[in-house]
């Protein structure tokens, strides 16, 4: 860290805080990376030391999402939002329907990229609380012509995330798990695909992690799309059939490093119950100072989400978050209300600063 300088207790939903260590470990390296004389950002992504990162980067990833045997792992760029349209591009067959799990203003964005490309539909939708509740998964049973079933784990924008996943059988589950890969435990093997852009928890913007089974590939393999979109392409050449975005594979390696001697999964989503209970806590009890956006039992851990008497106040809370050391807590432009996103490199001992300043400005407020 550079000296005199202070961190910021950073709050953003995305590109959002990296952990000090890694910074600090990327920052050694990143005039002569591994001994050889140059940076990452200059090496051929054709070279051994490249290849030999994006491999250990990859079984990293599946070691600590604990699927090792018979998945595959793609880096990929675009965000999340290209893969809204890679997924129908690479999965729906003709005479098939994606059906889509609306839980959020992504979610949304996701079935209109398939409608794009062929035909897709809602399965369930929670649109009509405002986003406060989801959907409820229990029973649902698609039609036999669905391709595949999306669901967005983790709404970045609203605040809320599932806690259970239907059994669909044979029906391919597909996962937008961007807001929140690898911040709890969950049995991964229920999703044939999983995707997320590594800006929250597996590093910086510019990669997106797609991981997806086996058996898919042939399925991929068989359509007739231009290569540069086809998850089988990406596999055949793990990842490097074009120039990949290699520092920032880099990057997501060192964030995987981190989360893996931190005691992997288990011990951070322990850590960030903890934290989004500080949080929710003061939301809770200060009388209606603080209105929770979304319903209990759907809240998020990594988005905590809430409003305030009016958009002034609102206004003011943010003015003076930011004039003490706080970033990132406006809400979504989309609507409006607070937002601080604790994800997996967030410590507890700003979750801490942050519910003592609320409480402070309720009681100066209030």
């Amino acid at each position: 860290m550079i000296e005199g300088t202070k961190r910021a207790y950073n709050f953003n939903p995305g590109p959002a805080a990296l952990p000090l260590e890694v910074l600090e470990q990327a920052q050694k390296e990143f005039v002569s990376y591994a001994g050889q004389g140059m940076s990452l950002l200059e090496m051929s992504h054709r070279s051994k030391t490249v290849e030999r990162l994006n491999e250990e980067t990859q079984e990293l990833l599946l070691e600590l999402l604990g699927i090792r045997a018979g998945y595959r792992v793609l880096f990929m760029g675009g965000g999340a939002s290209m893969q809204f349209a890679l997924v129908p591009t690479n999965l729906l067959a003709e005479n098939k329907v994606g059906r889509y799990v609306l839980s959020g203003s992504f979610s949304e964005k996701a079935l209109a990229e398939a409608k794009a490309v062929g035909a897709a539909e809602a399965l369930a939708s929670g649109k009509d609380s405002g986003w406060s509740r989801l959907p409820d998964l229990a029973g649902i049973a698609p039609k036999s012509d669905t391709a595949y079933v999306h669901i967005t784990t983790n709404n970045t924008i609203e605040g809320s995330r599932f806690s259970t996943f239907p059994d669909l059988g044979t029906i391919p589950l597909v996962a937008d798990m961007t807001s929140d890969i690898l911040s709890r435990e969950l049995d991964m093997k229920r999703f044939a695909l999983i995707y997320a852009g590594a800006q929250k928890n597996l590093g910086p913007a510019g990669v997106t992690a797609v991981i997806l089974r086996d058996d898919l590939l042939a399925q991929c393999s068989a359509r007739s799309i231009p290569t540069i979109f086809n998850y089988a392409a990406y596999a055949q050449h793990r990842s490097l059939y074009n120039t990949p975005p290699v520092h920032a594979i880099y990057m997501m390696k060192l964030m995987l490093e981190w989360a893996k001697n931190q005691g992997g999964v288990t011990a951070l989503e322990k850590r960030n119950a903890y934290k989004a209970a500080l949080l929710y806590e003061v939301i809770d009890s200060s009388g209606g100072f603080y209105e929770g956006i979304v319903e209990k039992l759907f809240r998020s851990d990594m988005n905590v989400t809430w409003r305030m008497k009016d958009e002034e106040m609102e206004k003011r809370f943010v003015r003076e978050s930011e004039r003490n050391g706080f970033e990132g807590l406006a809400g979504h432009r989309s609507v409006g209300g607070l937002r601080a996103s604790a994800y997996n490199a967030v410590t507890v001992e700003a979750c801490k600063a942050l519910a003592d300043f609320m409480l402070d400005f309720e009681k100066r407020n209030g």
